[in-house]
């Protein structure tokens, strides 16, 4: 009986994984750098993104500032070790957020910004005074606090970005007999898009007349930053016409007669099948008239008014009147009396200077009056004078039977229905010259065009975003690359599985190229074909992982060592 020698099978034999850094350091040296070189870059472009956001957080200190308040804004920040940026433009600083408010209120309590575009300051100035100071000096600093003062109240207005004010202040002196009046001048620089209307203007002209004695409101000129003349003289003013509560009032008149001439005619023809429009002409000049007119006395208990002046002269009889020249002349005797040959007969005469009867003499003036009546008119300012209003009406519109839309033209009585409607509205009178036109014509329904909007990609906002997000997606864009291209290839080829030996290789070498490891003589058991070929499979890959193990298992089996 044949003893069976049965065969001891090889257990597989398993290489041990090597560690990752193991495989790192099996890598070619140049996968090393490139993977070395990657992760430092990546390293540079983590530390860029962090910076980064950390720089995008910043928020507006001051925007707006001028040359001497950002000067000594930056000198205090500077001061307190307050990092700080300039925005497009330059004149805003930005600081770190979360430091805003703290930074504000610090430099508040400094005075800073004082706030004067032209570094003008006001009644401060006279605060400190120099010793041995002269009265002109003290003039002058008078001189420009006021004009200080001004400055920073004209600047406090919306539309103002800067303005600078001089006064011309003469001396006062008593020895002359007309005084020099005082003038002023204001340069004002406007924000961008920014206007003033005459009300705005005559405000600050007013301001400024105010605050100085003796200054006439004709006397301030005010000009903006290219020389344009804002302001004008009394008399610019008369020869321009109305003024700007003249022409409120203009507007607000022509306003009420066209929301009368509305409220007619939008029930009758509807809200958006008319449009009308109302001019008037108002007179605002001012006329006093003096009349004086004279009728006679009316009534039974009317007086004439009667003026009479009366004068009476007498002589008492038997006395002469003592008369002559002192002297001899007038003592002598009398002349005897004589009778003329013709005409009336000679008083006679006394003798001695006896005296004839006396004389008597009356006077009466009588003057007679009318009564008199003397009238003052002075007209109202704001008259109307004349009124002319245009009212287009649209066709009548309709529906067909076939479901089309129709438009009817509206009859000539209909037209004069509308015209009589608005002259009632308006208070037409013909003897002012009114006119009252109502035409009827088609409206055309024009499509909306849209508005002319640019691009999505040139939107403000889409660029601003872009600009900010440049960076940071670059340095996103440079790290993917830095991944992919030097540090993904290492990982790759140290986490790869290892692959199958050549045909050749130093396991073949070792085993003698025969597939089939030798065993004992004997009858083997039979072994499944796949069984035996995963075997063989695991034996070179093991060999080639562990060449040296694989040696001295060979070596083992040609000693007769037990395995």
């Amino acid at each position: 009986m044949d003893n069976a020698v049965t065969p001891t099978v090889p257990t597989p034999l398993v290489p041990a994984a090597p560690g990752v850094a193991a495989r790192l350091q099996a890598l070619p040296a140049r996968t090393q750098l490139l993977a070395l070189l990657g992760v430092a870059g990546l390293a540079v472009v983590l530390v860029a993104l962090w910076a980064g956001a950390r720089e995008a957080d910043w928020r507006v200190l001051f925007p707006n500032l001028s040359e001497r308040d950002g000067g000594q804004v930056i000198e205090r920040l500077t001061q307190m070790n307050v990092p700080y940026r300039f925005a497009e433009g330059g004149g805003t600083l930005l600081v770190p957020a979360a430091r805003v408010h703290e930074l504000r209120m610090k430099l508040a309590a400094g005075g800073l910004p004082t706030g004067a575009g032209t570094g003008s300051a006001g009644y401060e100035l006279l605060d400190k005074n120099n010793f041995g100071q002269t009265q002109g000096q003290e003039r002058m600093k008078m001189q420009r606090a006021i004009e200080g003062e001004l400055t920073t109240t004209i600047q406090s207005l919306d539309s103002v970005k800067a303005a600078r004010v001089h006064l011309a202040l003469p001396q006062q002196n008593g020895f002359f007999r007309e005084q020099q009046k005082p003038s002023a001048s204001v340069v004002l620089t406007l924000h961008p898009g920014r206007t003033l209307d005459r009300g705005q203007i005559a405000g600050i002209v007013r301001v400024v007349s105010g605050s100085v004695p003796e200054l006439a409101a004709r006397a301030v000129s005010v000009v903006d930053s290219t020389g344009a003349l804002l302001s004008a003289s009394g008399d610019d003013d008369a020869a321009q016409g109305l003024d700007s509560q003249q022409l409120q009032y203009r507007r607000e008149v022509e306003a009420s007669h066209l929301k009368r001439v509305l409220a007619l005619l939008e029930p009758v023809v509807g809200r958006d099948n008319v449009r009308a429009s109302v001019s008037a002409e108002i007179d605002f000049s001012q006329t006093m008239q003096t009349a004086e007119a004279y009728r006679p006395n009316q009534g039974a208990d009317a007086r004439m008014a009667v003026r009479e002046q009366r004068s009476e002269e007498s002589t008492q009889p038997g006395t002469a009147p003592v008369g002559g020249v002192p002297g001899a002349t007038s003592n002598q005797p009398a002349t005897p009396a004589t009778a003329p040959i013709s005409g009336p007969a000679q008083a006679l005469q006394a003798a001695g200077g006896g005296a004839a009867a006396a004389a008597a003499r009356r006077e009466a003036a009588t003057r007679f009056e009318v009564d008199k009546t003397v009238t003052v008119t002075r007209n109202a300012a704001g008259a109307v004078r004349r009124l002319s209003a245009a009212v287009v009406v649209n066709h009548r519109t309709g529906i067909d039977p076939k479901g089309k839309a129709t438009s009817t033209p509206l009859t000539e009585g209909e037209i004069e229905q509308l015209t009589a409607l608005v002259q009632q509205g308006i208070g037409f009178d013909a003897q002012r010259g009114d006119v009252v036109k109502v035409i009827n014509a088609p409206f055309r329904v024009e499509a909306i065009a849209p508005a002319d909007e640019p691009p999505l990609w040139q939107q403000p906002w889409l660029k601003d975003m872009l600009r900010s997000a440049a960076a940071p997606v670059s340095l996103a864009l440079v790290a993917l690359v830095i991944v992919f291209s030097l540090i993904r290839p290492a990982i790759r080829a140290a986490m790869a599985p290892p692959s199958a030996p050549a045909p050749g290789s130093r396991l073949d070498e070792v085993v003698g190229g025969d597939p089939a490891l030798p065993g004992p003589t004997g009858r083997l058991p039979a072994l499944a074909a796949p069984q035996q070929a995963d075997r063989i499979e695991a034996a070179r890959e093991l060999a080639r992982q562990n060449p040296a193990a694989m040696a001295q298992l060979v070596r083992g089996w040609v000693n007769g060592e037990a395995t």
